[in-house]
């Protein structure tokens, strides 16, 4: 019986097993923050922004990189907004924006009135404007662990884009309580976060786990 062929099956049917069930975790992580009210919602962000102003005084004067909320992720724009009126010397807010899906993120300043346009994942964008590099990254989490990594929605972007800064920026990871996970078995590739933050307050990472796992295809680049 011919044994070369069929011994990669069993191989493959673990990976295929990992994807999936990888898959199926973020998408019961973003059902169970999409079953959030708009109200709590708003509460849970609120709580995040007072301890991102509370634990990270220094971003009111640094280019700060945040996400545009969506699916119900924590909603920054209140405390950047803020920041902006403070007016203090060297902060910038600025937004991502997707040049190739094999290259990481660029950036863009941001403030209320700038022109928008959809990127290609429907996420409004700055239209134009010189890309700036950032001094802190506000990244939003499908999931997370105590050992400092997060799921996002597969893509990688950040992970290419934090492999490339230099200096790399302070990244903080921004969410909500219900994505705290045991471990999300990080892959080599995966980006550690220096602190993550939620509606219970400034978590730091513990000691990474050794534990990996293969990528799954892209989705929106969160």
């Amino acid at each position: 019986m011919a044994t070369g062929p069929t011994q990669a099956i069993p191989i493959d049917g673990v990976a295929d097993e990992r994807f999936a069930a990888r898959r199926l975790l973020r998408k019961s992580l973003l059902e169970r923050r999409l079953a959030l009210t708009a109200d709590e919602c708003a509460q849970l962000s609120s709580r995040v922004c007072t301890h991102l102003r509370d634990g990270f005084p220094q971003l009111s004067a640094l280019a700060v990189g945040f996400c545009w909320p969506v699916r119900n992720e924590a909603d920054l724009r209140p405390l950047i907004d803020e920041w902006a009126r403070a007016g203090k010397a060297g902060f910038q807010a600025l937004l991502p924006v997707v040049i190739d899906e094999q290259r990481g993120l660029a950036f863009r300043a941001w403030s209320v009135g700038t022109a928008m346009f959809p990127d290609r994942y429907g996420i409004p964008t700055p239209a134009c404007g010189a890309f700036l590099t950032p001094g802190a990254l506000l990244l939003p989490v499908n999931g997370f662990d105590a050992a400092g990594y997060r799921i996002g929605y597969g893509g990688g972007y950040f992970d290419r884009t934090l492999a490339s800064l230099l200096p790399r920026p302070l990244v903080v990871g921004v969410g909500f309580e219900l994505a705290r996970l045991d471990s999300i078995v990080p892959e080599p590739h995966d980006q550690r976060l220096d602190a993550m933050v939620t509606e219970a307050g400034v978590h730091y990472p513990k000691t990474a786990s050794t534990t990996r796992e293969s990528p799954l295809s892209p989705l929106p680049y969160r």
